[in-house]
């Protein structure tokens, strides 16, 4: 596997306008111990990453709508060969940005929506009206002709909302929809005893392969479930079939389960590149040296992408390479990024023997 960044989410801003419950930054109104970084030192950031490689690089948050330089971060990336993308939670969506996204060179944006009504998403984002936003900012994207994905989190008190907001995806015209499976990382932490079980989580995943199987008019994906590639092997082998999946344009290219440090990364508004959005340990900063050094040199990466060091079940199992186990996840339950997925129930061949 060549690990090349294909895929670069970058926190532009802690500052948000809603509080909601799984967040991995801890984002609020005022993040005054995380503050804003220039436009300037924007630049530079882009500079330096574009003179090593030219991923896709998605300004996020926090929200970055409430930064006002965020179209001229998009469009110096643009002017630098980088394919910029947006994730925003939709509720500052207007008329006026979507011009400017559009001008910018922002080739698609993503929206969140975790619940198929107001009552179950603005309960998730703890805000009134949330729910309402997302819709309109989709309306709002489909009126000026700007490609959208909806990424979805859940955990046990929005589970069962899951077919349904599948569907309303789709009504909504996403380019795609990306079925979130919750990291406890951040705000997350709290919610620690809401986390989807190992058994419904399994079962959630069967009811995606056949989904998928099926569908034909939008790209659907889970997300921080590195076990759904294991499953899809096992499902196409049991049927005798290949399964053909296809691909989005703006996605990491990546072909198995976790990826972190190995073709995506997150870098967080303090300059910290760490190998995913939900993953708190930092492999360095980019204040203090190139992304290039970071990203080939950090110790933290070089473990990630040496499957030989993967202890307990995942460092046994036949799916190692196809899967990985969440990292963010073993290190947020185990305190070791190493260990095996704690929300995997498959017990390898060699265990098993």
């Amino acid at each position: 596997m060549e690990f090349t960044p294909k895929w670069i989410a970058w926190e532009i801003t802690r500052r948000c306008n809603l509080h909601c419950i799984h967040c991995r930054s801890s984002s609020e109104e005022e993040a005054k111990d995380h503050p804003d970084f220039s436009t300037e030192e924007a630049y530079r950031i882009i500079d330096d990453i574009s003179n090593y490689a030219k991923p896709v690089v998605v300004l996020s948050g926090g929200e970055p709508l409430l930064r006002k330089d965020v179209f001229d971060i998009a469009r110096y990336g643009t002017q630098n060969g980088l394919r910029m993308c947006l994730a925003t939670n939709g509720t500052l969506v207007t008329d006026d940005n979507c011009e400017k996204i559009k001008t910018s060179g922002i080739k698609i944006v993503s929206l969140s929506l975790d619940g198929s009504n107001a009552s179950v998403h603005d309960d998730f984002r703890s805000q009134k009206g949330a729910f309402e936003g997302t819709i309109k900012a989709a309306e709002l994207f489909k009126k000026h002709g700007i490609e959208f994905i909806i990424n979805s989190s859940f955990t046990k008190r929005n589970q069962e909302e899951i077919p349904k907001v599948y569907r309303l995806a789709k009504e909504l015209g996403a380019t795609a929809w990306y079925m979130f499976m919750i990291v406890p990382t951040g705000r997350g932490e709290e919610i620690m005893n809401e986390l989807i079980s190992k058994e419904d989580y399994e079962e959630i995943l069967d009811w995606h392969y056949y989904m998928e199987k099926d569908e034909k008019n939008i790209l659907v994906r889970p997300t921080c479930a590195p076990h759904y590639y294991r499953i899809v092997l096992q499902k196409s082998k049991e049927e005798g079939t290949k399964f053909e999946r296809r691909t989005l344009k703006f996605s990491t290219g990546g072909s198995k389960g976790c990826i972190a440090g190995q073709l995506i990364c997150l870098i967080d508004v303090d300059g910290n590149v760490l190998p995913c959005s939900y993953f708190p340990k930092p492999a360095g900063n980019i204040k203090n040296q190139s992304f290039k050094e970071i990203w080939e040199n950090s110790e933290l990466f070089r473990d990630l992408r040496n499957f030989k060091k993967y202890k307990g079940k995942c460092g046994s199992c036949e799916f190692i390479a196809v899967c990985g186990g969440c990292r963010a996840r073993a290190y947020a339950v185990y305190g070791d990024y190493l260990e095996e997925e704690p929300f995997c129930g498959y017990i390898p061949r060699k265990i098993n023997q």
